[in-house]
């Protein structure tokens, strides 16, 4: 149920944020620049109007979001530091300073799940919009990377431990009998599978391997037998199946128990074979950077056949086609989608290509490499590195904010830099003057 609001005409006899706060501190413009009605107009029909608890106020769970993200915090974090900071106040819509957390960090995660993904392309479309012209390029760049997945490094001896601990939790939990609980065996098997690179260990380790494999095969089974027809763990004992039966070459393996839609995508990076995760396709214009576009893709799929949707989804938010889109070779394929023309980089041996043409299309090709620090600092500064968030729905929330979060971020240090180069501008002024003034009173 929507809270009511707050009744701000007498808040108090101390005076509000407006009067304390710096009006030339990137977050209090920023409050200002957003359209905050757009979210609480959306959002609200996520909502019933009579029944429940009153929720928290739709602009303090966006802000929240926001500020998770440009300032690279978990929901942990950002609560706390909402508490410590009135300009975070400010931005989530308080008029004086509020003394406690907003609300548990666990509501950040219920506010997401309600919204879902439209709910973040709506916030990720308002960073656009406040980006004005820049954002509005008809000549773009695109490019994918890979999301990682907050895992740990996948092996089959992990998995099958952990289908263990599972069986063992379930039995524990449903009071269900045990034939036998292996601990002293696995505590044994652990230590002898250390070490399994130095030659004579190597034949031990194979060994604790497959005898660990064959334990977990063995509880599945026990747990299987013990548990009725139609129980809510059916799906769990599927997915521990599916991992004890999978081999080396499988396709669609399982790499993770708690994210099973993970992907091992190999990229070609000589520090980092493999990586696992999904695929996101990134879109921002070639003169400014804005990011116009950020697409989650399940799998991992052809990069040329993610630039449709991508394209797709950039007409949509800045509401034209792009003219022009350069990328890398890996998209090699199409050179025409719709109304776009399609630019990858290839050596000229086309006679119809005039030079001024030929120097013009070298000029996008090197730009093109602009991307690559766009999507480097996607992933240090806005959480893009590793996605926290679970499941496929967590894919596509995860790019949205932090592509958002960069957006708004470019605009908080355009505005930082405008009033660094006045207050340059003031103080050279006024070096001259009281110059003049000595240069005066010497004469």
């Amino acid at each position: 149920m929507l809270s009511s609001k707050k009744d701000n005409n007498q808040l108090g006899f101390y005076s509000s944020f407006e009067e304390q706060l710096s009006h030339k501190h990137p977050l209090f413009i920023l409050a200002g620049k957003i359209h905050w009605q757009k979210f609480e107009d959306a959002f609200s029909k996520h909502y019933c109007k009579n029944n429940g608890r009153p929720a928290k106020p739709i602009r303090l769970m966006v802000s929240l979001l926001i500020l998770k993200h440009i300032r690279n915090l978990s929901d942990e974090s950002v609560v706390e530091q909402w508490f410590e900071n009135i300009y975070y106040q400010y931005f989530s819509g308080e008029k004086s300073y509020s003394c406690g957390v907003p609300c548990e960090a666990s509501e950040l995660v219920h506010f997401r799940n309600r919204v879902g993904t439209a709910g973040m392309e709506l916030i990720f479309e308002e960073s656009i919009r406040i980006n004005g012209k820049d954002g509005t390029d008809e000549k773009i760049i695109v490019d994918t990377t890979v999301q990682e997945k907050n895992i740990t490094f996948p092996t089959d001896a992990k998995l099958h431990k952990k289908i263990i601990a599972k069986c063992k939790a379930i039995s524990q939990k449903e009071e269900l009998p045990v034939r036998q609980s292996y601990t002293q065996v696995l505590k044994k098997l652990g230590i002898a599978q250390r070490f399994r690179n130095h030659p004579k260990n190597k034949g031990k380790a194979k060994k604790a391997d497959k005898k660990i494999k064959t334990i977990a095969g063995r509880l599945v089974r026990e747990l299987e037998r013990n548990l009725i027809a139609n129980s809510v763990y059916h799906n769990d004992l599927a997915l521990f199946k599916k991992v004890l039966a999978q081999k080396r070459n499988d396709k669609n393996k399982i790499y993770s128990l708690h994210e099973p839609d993970v992907n091992c995508i190999s990229k070609g990076k000589e520090h980092k074979k493999y990586e696992f995760g999904n695929k996101v396709s990134i879109t921002i214009t070639q003169t400014t950077g804005v990011i116009t576009g950020a697409l989650s893709f399940t799998g991992n799929p052809y990069d040329g056949h993610t630039l449709p949707a991508a394209l797709a989804q950039h007409e949509k938010l800045t509401g034209r086609a792009a003219k022009e889109a350069t990328v890398d070779r890996g998209y090699r394929g199409r050179l025409q989608i719709n109304e776009t023309q399609i630019n990858i980089p290839k050596p000229f041996n086309d006679k119809k290509l005039s030079k001024y043409k030929q120097k013009k299309l070298k000029h996008q090709f090197r730009r093109r490499a602009s991307i690559e620090p766009k999507i480097g600092h996607l992933k240090s500064d806005h959480r893009l590195g590793t996605n926290f968030y679970k499941g496929i729905k967590g894919d596509g929330i995860n790019v949205l904010l932090a592509a958002a979060a960069m957006n708004f971020k470019r605009m908080m240090n355009i505005w930082k830099g405008s009033f660094f180069e006045l207050f340059q501008k003031l103080v050279f002024v006024y070096q001259l003057l009281f110059d003049y003034q000595k240069l005066m009173v010497k004469n």
